[in-house]
């Protein structure tokens, strides 16, 4: 065998070698085209999936979910109120000091509220409670409050359109008032 066919079979090989590389080389391309479209289709079943398991969550949540808390007809809406200080080491507040304000007794699923309304904007929002004869509110000011404010207040049914009882009042641990509480049913 010469060196001239030697170098023709080398060349033959090299040729053959080519045309192979460039099958597989078709042949990958073809490969990456459907995994890609196998990962897309997977991501379309999973974020379906994804889907269905927060609409689960949410019906479930829903099912779970306690129901809304309401006040008694005579208590639930708007009062006027009326409250004297009859009490006071507190210097923001001295003994005859009378306030107004509106007090709206509402609920929902997270509880009983006691919202406190000046010149038509809220003021305070207490957290509440009752029983047959009582109506007990109490509110705490947040800690980025500049002064830690407790409000609890006892109120008795007196008649249907009336509420009585006191309030009293804590200023960082450092001082005290004693307010007496007025309600009467308000006028819509």
């Amino acid at each position: 065998m010469g060196w001239q066919q030697k170098i023709t079979g080398i060349l033959l090989l090299g040729l053959t070698a080519s045309c192979a590389d460039g099958r597989r080389e078709q042949q990958l391309t073809w490969r990456e085209q459907v995994l890609a479209e196998k990962e897309r289709q997977f991501a379309v079943k999973e974020a379906d999936y994804q889907l269905l398991l927060r609409m689960r969550d949410s019906l479930l949540a829903a099912a779970d979910a306690p129901e809304q808390q309401a006040w008694p007809e005579d208590i639930q809406g708007r009062w006027s109120s009326k409250t004297i200080c009859k009490e006071s080491t507190c210097t923001e507040y001295v003994v005859g000091d009378q306030r107004s304000t509106a007090w709206e007794f509402t609920g929902d699923s997270t509880g009983l509220f006691t919202k406190v309304f000046d010149r038509n904007m809220v003021t305070r929002v207490f957290s509440a409670s009752f029983d047959s004869s009582t109506v007990r509110l109490l509110f705490q000011s947040d800690s980025a409050a500049h002064k830690n404010m407790q409000i609890s207040v006892e109120l008795s049914r007196v008649s249907p359109g009336l509420m009585k009882g006191s309030q009293l009042l804590r200023i960082d641990n450092n001082c005290a008032a004693r307010f007496s509480v007025e309600l009467v049913r308000a006028s819509n």
